[in-house]
This record gives structure tokens, C-alpha cells and sequence, in this order.
């Protein structure tokens, strides 16, 4: 079953939203796919403003762009949606997310947990569980609870 908190076998997935790059506990990644249909849900909140087809489902896509207030582009040809199964209240919820571009699945060469900075950092530092460094390159762990957190009720959920 998906994990949000560790990666059991310490493998990455590394992906870009605009100039950043950040990484996603492989187990919790079900599969990547070109991005396609995106149907708008004009209600919801913008972060998880639209809805895609997996395989005949319809499941939740998040922009974590505009959660991490990244420039949003329209899709491109690196672009990708990347579907992950999340623990959310003891259930399983399947939830899309869409990456500019989505690098290799690797272990991270060095991880900081305990010491995030609190400042310095452009995005919300709750968001980042740990950091890591790949190819003397500093990555961002993230921590899809917490982004998947909003304030004014769980769209996410309501969606699925």
C-alpha cells in the first residue's frame, strides 16, 4: 500500500515544475502519462481544478504550481501527469499531478530531514519533508499530505 511518509526502498521520483525540481517517494507513483483531456471543474479549488481519465476512471489533477505560486505554463511536450496513490485518512486516494517534465526514479545521494530551513525558500516550508541532493543538485522532498492540506475543505476528496 502507498506510503506517504518514507520510501521503503529510498527511491525518487524526480520531477520539474518550472526551474524547481522535486521528489516524490516512488512507491506512491502508480504511473506517468502524456497529459490529455484535462475537464475543468469551475467550483473547485483552482490547485485541483480539473478532472482526467485513467483507465476509464476519473481522478482528481492538481497543479502543485500554482500551490507552490511557480509560474503555470500550458502544457508542452516534456509535460506529463503523473497519477500517485495517496493515504488520506487511512484511505486510499488516487490523484493526478502535473509536471512539466519528470526526470529519472533514483535514490537521492545525501538526505537533510531534521533541519529544513524555515526561511530562505520560495514555497511553503511545511511542503518539504526533507532535502536531498541528486548529482550535487538540492531537491526537495515533498510532503503530499501537507500540500493536499486546504484550508476550505477538501476538494481532493470530494472530487474522487
Amino acid at each position: 500500500m502507498a506510503n506517504n511518509h518514507s520510501d521503503e526502498n529510498g527511491q525518487f521520483l524526480r520531477i520539474g515544475l518550472g526551474d524547481e525540481t522535486f521528489a516524490i517517494p516512488a512507491s506512491i507513483v502508480r504511473e506517468i502519462l502524456d497529459v490529455g483531456t484535462m475537464t475543468p471543474v469551475p467550483t473547485s479549488n483552482p490547485v485541483v481544478g480539473s478532472l482526467v481519465n485513467v483507465r476509464g476512471r476519473v481522478v482528481p489533477l492538481a497543479d502543485l504550481r500554482m500551490r507552490f505560486n511557480i509560474d503555470v505554463i500550458p502544457p508542452t511536450i516534456d509535460s506529463r501527469v503523473v497519477v500517485l496513490e495517496l493515504l488520506v485518512e487511512g484511505e486510499a486516494l488516487i490523484v493526478g499531478i502535473i509536471a512539466d517534465k519528470v526526470f529519472e526514479v533514483s535514490a537521492l545521494d545525501s538526505m537533510m530531514e531534521d533541519d529544513v530551513p524555515r526561511v530562505g525558500m520560495r514555497w511553503p516550508p511545511e511542503f518539504v519533508r526533507s532535502i536531498g541532493r541528486r548529482n550535487d543538485e538540492f531537491v526537495m522532498v515533498l510532503d503530499l499530505n501537507r500540500v493536499f492540506n486546504f484550508n476550505e475543505g477538501d476538494e481532493l476528496q470530494e472530487a474522487s
